[in-house]
């Protein structure tokens, strides 16, 4: 866990370090903004590679509804202020997060059945 601490602490120390030596401050927010972008998308995208497994078992027990859900609340909110502030950085990549959201709700609208008894799961622990 340590290293991984040690891993953002890098990553966040090597964006500041370009930002600050490679770029002039009318610039440095533009790059940050981009990465900032960048990661988001990643981020809202990243649960939707379980949309394989969804769709093969016919199955939402891998996708939990309340994650799916605060997601897209999440993305509806900040798509909605940075529409207020008519700031892209903020808008753009929300936006793209909330439609990525709707899909999850959409898939677990449609895979889901009610008293789903639960299968054996993906990872078993031996401990």
């Amino acid at each position: 866990m340590l290293g991984l601490l040690f891993g953002v602490f890098a990553a966040f120390a090597a964006v500041v370090s370009i930002s600050i030596c490679l770029f002039q401050p009318p610039n440095q927010q533009t790059f940050v903004g981009y990465l900032s972008v960048i990661s988001l998308i990643s981020m809202f995208a990243s649960p939707l590679f379980i949309i394989n497994l969804v769709i093969r078992t016919a199955s939402v027990e891998y996708m939990p509804f309340y994650l799916s859900l605060a997601t897209f609340l999440m993305s509806l909110s900040f798509f909605a202020y940075g529409m207020f502030k008519q700031d892209s950085f903020i808008s753009v990549p929300n936006g793209i997060g909330a439609v990525l959201g709707i899909i999850q709700l959409v898939l677990y609208w449609r895979y889901s059945r009610p008293n789903e008894e639960p299968t054996r799961p993906l990872l078993e622990s031996n401990a």
